[in-house]
């Protein structure tokens, strides 16, 4: 354990990143522990040993080109506090089993290396997100056996709720109040209504946020814990949070867009998958959820996380391998009102089912991007947004909408960035769309960048797309492509150094 007192102490610093500039980011999701080893090497990871495998925060270091080269301008890493030894279901190598508060997880590296990783986003103009976990500390036994004071700071039993497993998730009070997990690997469940936890917990992540030079927090279990909490926690952060609701809907999940900046989209995620991982996929969803999304949410879908993979779910190519429909599913995270989030590994073509098999190391790819076509697709569709946001100053806070439907396509638009979608498949017949109400001028010049394809709108601003073995399309003005390095077009080198405020 390496020890850092100042956690829990006061310490000095402002604080910035704010929702807003966070809007403009894409985020790529890194399991610290299986992305890059500190000295380069490639060591054995069997994801069903659930064991440390080496990945460390010098090894993302010495890997932002990579990161960074397909467009990513944030990354969000693992929870990085200390977390309990081995158990029966293994180590603890996610970072979401904590016991102290006020130390770090050794296994990723020491207070420096965290440091310098910070520092070398920020001289890149990259922002750093870093999980936190609020709601329980994690022990290998429960009540009467389970002392408490081996945790800290937490290490009362008044500190925490009442012993308790969860068995209606329907009952709210239940959800917040008892635990999770079971007997093999309990999360005893914190008392955040007692005011000295929250005190605690308060000073804790200001001083985590300005100690680390941290930008962003993801939250784990946001829907354990209380939701009159998070809004001083959220505050005492002093950066941008967005929180982990696990729930398909939308009235439940947007609510906690009241109580912190965002949510991860899981709503539009069960959609997606859904509509996406097969041919007789279900289109009608995302349709339905885009304007139940814009009721329910702070800001509408603005104020969320987009994400086709995570740690917690299977992977998309465990459900499908026809490249197809993963790139149509991939294509939404990006065109869509909010932040998009990619988990690593997605764009080299993983395919582990659900966790641990969703959690491989990296290394094994010897993180080639050549020949990859999930790659440049990440790559291009990194670049159409970014190019949408530099050409359209309204174009963060224009809501998306549904420009047509049918049973197998559907396209949206954000401002003058226009999708179409398809869950026909790869070798699906050639289907034509005829788009209206699109906003385009007459005979406005228009490009997929996906494929490089020119289009013209016709003489009403309507266009008429043909999808061709399944792709998406991703549709911007020709006007648009300057500096995005977007078919042929010459690309922007400029780089922002971040300095907190």
């Amino acid at each position: 354990m390496i020890a850092v007192p100042v956690l829990l102490s006061l310490a000095t610093g402002a604080f910035a990143a704010s929702a807003s500039e966070w809007q403009s980011r894409s985020i790529y999701q890194v399991l610290t522990d299986r992305f890059a080893t500190s000295d380069g090497s490639g060591p054995s990871c069997n994801t069903g040993d659930r064991k440390y495998c080496g990945g460390t925060y010098k090894g993302i270091t010495s890997h932002l080109d990579y990161i960074q080269n397909m467009g990513f301008d944030a990354i969000w890493i693992s929870p990085i506090t200390k977390n309990i030894g081995n158990t029966g279901y293994g180590d603890a190598y996610h970072g979401y089993w904590p016991s102290d508060l006020s130390g770090l997880n050794d296994g990723f590296g020491s207070a420096d290396d965290l440091k310098e990783l910070s520092a070398a986003l920020h001289k890149r103009g990259m922002y750093l997100m870093v999980d936190v976990v609020v709601n329980h500390f994690a022990a290998t036994s429960t009540p009467p056996s389970l002392t408490y004071n081996g945790f800290s700071p937490f290490n009362a039993e008044t500190d925490f709720h009442p012993f308790c497993f969860i068995t209606d998730y329907n009952n709210q009070t239940q959800v917040e109040q008892c635990w999770l997990g079971d007997t093999t690997v309990a999360l005893v469940d914190i008392n955040t209504e007692s005011q000295n936890v929250v005190n605690t917990y308060n000073s804790w992540i200001k001083n985590l946020t300005s100690f680390y030079n941290i930008d962003g927090i993801r939250i784990d279990t946001v829907k354990h814990v209380r939701k009159d909490f998070w809004p001083e926690f959220v505050k005492s952060s002093g950066v941008f949070a967005i929180g982990e609701v696990l729930s398909n809907e939308t009235d439940y999940t947007g609510d906690y867009t009241n109580y912190m900046d965002a949510v991860l989209d899981y709503p539009s995620w069960f959609a997606v998958t859904q509509a996406f991982a097969s041919t007789t996929g279900n289109i009608a969803l995302i349709a339905q959820n885009i304007p139940e999304t814009q009721k329910y949410f702070k800001n509408g879908g603005i104020s969320t996380g987009a994400f086709l993979e995570n740690h917690d779910q299977p992977r998309f190519q465990s459900w499908t391998t026809d490249l197809s429909l993963v790139k149509n599913a991939m294509a939404y995270t990006f065109v869509t009102d909010g932040i998009p989030i990619l988990y690593y590994g997605q764009e080299q073509g993983y395919t582990g089912g659900l966790e641990p098999a969703s959690r491989e190391a990296l290394w094994f790819t010897s993180y080639q991007t050549q020949n990859k076509p999930l790659v440049d697709h990440v790559v291009k569709l990194n670049a159409a947004r970014k190019a949408s946001i530099a050409g359209d100053s309204k174009f963060l806070s224009t809501q998306m909408k549904v420009v047509a439907n049918n049973t197998h396509n559907i396209a949206v638009q954000k401002g003058k960035l226009l999708t179409a979608l398809t869950n026909v498949g790869s070798q699906g017949a050639a289907e034509k769309f005829e788009l209206t109400g699109t906003g385009y001028s007459a005979n406005e010049q228009l490009v997929d960048v996906l494929s490089c394809t020119n289009i013209t709108a016709d003489a009403s601003g309507n266009v008429n797309i043909a999808f061709t073995g399944g792709n998406p399309q991703v549709i911007i003005p020709v006007s648009q492509l300057s500096g995005s390095g977007l078919c042929g077009s010459a690309k922007s080198t400029t780089t922002t150094t971040f300095v907190r405020k």
